[in-house]
């Protein structure tokens, strides 16, 4: 008898000896006992049955746009690791709304997440809070050297480096390339032009596309917002803070330039009302419908704006730099998402084993091929599959690498918060004393920022 079923059957009399110490019960009740004893613990005589000795990683991110592209790289994954299965808790697209719900598991301690996405403007408030885990000794230089530099720093805060770059985002600007033919353009290279463009382009097609409007983007209130603002702001030579001293320069003559330019010629000129509460999904929508003659977005909408399944202009689209103005050069927000590992998690080294996977070069370039993601490794813009499948990488390498961060600071998520208030008011009601309102959005600037300070 093998030596689980000897047990069995030794726990199984056990039982029943039990039960002749005590008042007598019937036999069919002590012949059930037995039995029930012998089979729960022999499962037939092949033993027991053992628990599932798999562990979980939660990984929290937001909705994807791609989602069979990431349902097949966890496939890879787990495939690849049977001892490790992925539980994935999906958030909202709007990286605001993903950040607030991040925030609140993390400040509340919650140690079922185990790694997540950040936005590259999370870090230092992340890693303030002690809420990610640091990297230093699983991510040394000798590996930050495979990606590229922009990328790395977005991952660094005070010599330390707490996430892993899955991407590089940075703003573009896409266009009709049928129509700017059709109409003997080149492609924009200052802000003037686009509007000038997109205005005799509307008034050519109206005859027989009478709903096409000239420029799409992200003017709803949220962190999309701020990127898009930021773009505009410095191609009029302005920026968000003052580099000497840190100091608010909403209400700096070249700021409300470009708020004068985006409210009274892209929002009063060429675009529909509705971008204001345009995201990235909607302006892209309404991208691929035909609707427009110029969109901004990042680097994955060139896989979606040429899919024959989801864009009814697949093959017209062309990619370019974002304008500039007379006096300054074009401005791309720094984008991207960064891996994390949960300073809590209790399976930190298998969270670190699935970032590997997820961030190498055959996983980088699964994503760049199936959802049109700019990757982060150096040696994929020398890749010729790549280079055939998006050819505009070519020319857009360099423009990825030069992108002007946001401001990094602990507090960038109540910045952000003031600087969307105020872009989307002054957007929104031409009549509003924008002078004024920026003096007042500067003031709440300067006061956070001076707590910060007080506070280190």
């Amino acid at each position: 008898m093998a030596p689980v079923a000897r047990r069995s059957l030794i726990a199984g009399w056990s039982a029943i000896n039990a039960l002749r110490r005590r008042p007598p019960l019937f036999p069919v009740a002590l012949c059930a006992v037995a039995f029930a004893a012998w089979l729960s613990a022999t499962d037939f005589g092949l033993g027991a049955p053992q628990p599932d000795s798999r562990i979980t990683l939660r990984f929290v991110s937001w909705k994807p746009d791609h989602p069979r592209a990431w349902d097949e790289a966890i496939a890879r994954f787990q495939e690849a690791h049977p001892g490790i299965s992925i539980v994935r808790e999906i958030a909202p697209h709007s990286s605001t709304a993903y950040h607030d719900l991040l925030t609140q598991k993390l400040k509340n301690r919650d140690r079922t997440v185990d790694l997540f996405f950040m936005d590259v403007i999370w870090v230092p408030e992340f890693a303030a809070a002690g809420w990610v885990l640091p990297l230093d000794d699983l991510f040394p230089e000798s590996e930050q050297a495979d990606f590229l530099p922009a990328t790395i720093v977005t991952g660094l805060y005070q010599d330390h480096v707490y996430g892993v770059p899955s991407r590089i985002d940075a703003g573009m600007l896409y266009y009709r390339a049928d129509l700017l033919n059709k109409y003997g353009y080149e492609p924009p290279r200052t802000w003037t032009e686009l509007v000038e463009q997109a205005e005799a382009i509307v008034r050519g097609e109206a005859a027989v596309q009478p709903t096409l409007r000239g420029y799409s983007a992200q003017f709803k209130q949220y962190e999309g917002l701020v990127c898009n603002m930021l773009e505009l702001v410095g191609s009029h030579g302005g920026s968000l803070l003052r580099e000497r001293d840190g100091s608010s320069t909403l209400a700096a003559p070249e700021t409300l330039a470009a708020l004068r330019f985006a409210r009274d010629q892209l929002m009063g000129r060429v675009a529909p009302r509705a971008l204001l509460t345009y995201q990235e999904p909607e302006s892209l929508a309404a991208f691929v419908q035909g609707q427009m003659v110029f969109h901004r977005n990042w680097p994955y909408a060139w896989e979606v704006v040429n899919s024959r399944e989801r864009s009814k202009i697949a093959g017209l689209v062309g990619v370019a730099p974002l304008p500039s103005t007379a006096n300054h050069r074009g401005i791309a927000t720094l984008g991207g998402w960064l891996f994390g590992i949960s300073a809590l998690s209790a399976h930190q080294r298998e969270a670190w084993a699935f970032i590997s996977f997820l961030s190498s070069e055959a996983i980088q370039k699964h994503f760049a091929l199936a959802a049109g993601i700019a990757p982060s490794r150096r040696a994929l813009y020398d890749d010729p599959t790549l280079l055939d499948a998006h050819p505009h990488w070519r020319n857009q390498l360099t423009v990825l690498q030069s992108a002007t961060p946001r401001p990094r600071t602990p507090v960038y998520p109540a910045l952000s918060h003031i600087l969307q208030r105020f872009f989307s008011r002054a957007l929104a009601y031409p009549a509003i004393d924008l002078a004024a309102e920026a003096a007042m959005a500067d003031e709440q600037i300067t006061r956070l920022l001076e707590l910060t300070r007080s506070t280190t």
